[in-house]
């Protein structure tokens, strides 16, 4: 299975809620994407065929060391994004969470680099 925005959303959501509630179940992940339960049912069957995680019917959802891996490069680049957009450029709290979404999936490492360089340079301290 590719990495593509879709996966990416899925291992991200289920990485912020484990680091955050530790159990995740898919109504958990439902509102947080903000999507319906058998949206979610479908995607964690597709990332349990793909080995992204682990899952039994009505447990938890748990990433494998494969799918943490993608989850945290995706929520460490939202946050870097995130940070970039709201604290040296100003842009709005709810803009800057919003199109860190959208970002995240096409920077490459060398742009993602030299923005941490550029807000590490700038940070107010």
């Amino acid at each position: 299975m590719k990495h593509t925005k879709g996966v990416e959303d899925y291992l991200e959501a289920i990485y912020v809620l484990a680091s955050k509630k530790g159990v995740v179940r898919i109504k958990n992940i439902a509102e947080f994407l903000s999507v319906k339960l058998p949206s979610v049912t479908e995607a964690v069957k597709r990332l349990l065929e793909a080995g992204f995680v682990s899952h039994t019917p009505y447990g938890e959802v748990i990433l494998t060391k494969k799918g943490k891996e993608i989850g945290k490069v995706t929520w460490d680049k939202h946050q870097l994004i995130y940070e970039f957009l709201k604290d040296i450029l100003g842009v709005s709290d709810a803009v800057a969470f919003k199109e860190a979404c959208i970002i995240e999936h096409s920077i490459s490492e060398e742009t993602k680099g030299k923005i941490k360089d550029f807000i590490d340079k700038n940070r107010k301290e």
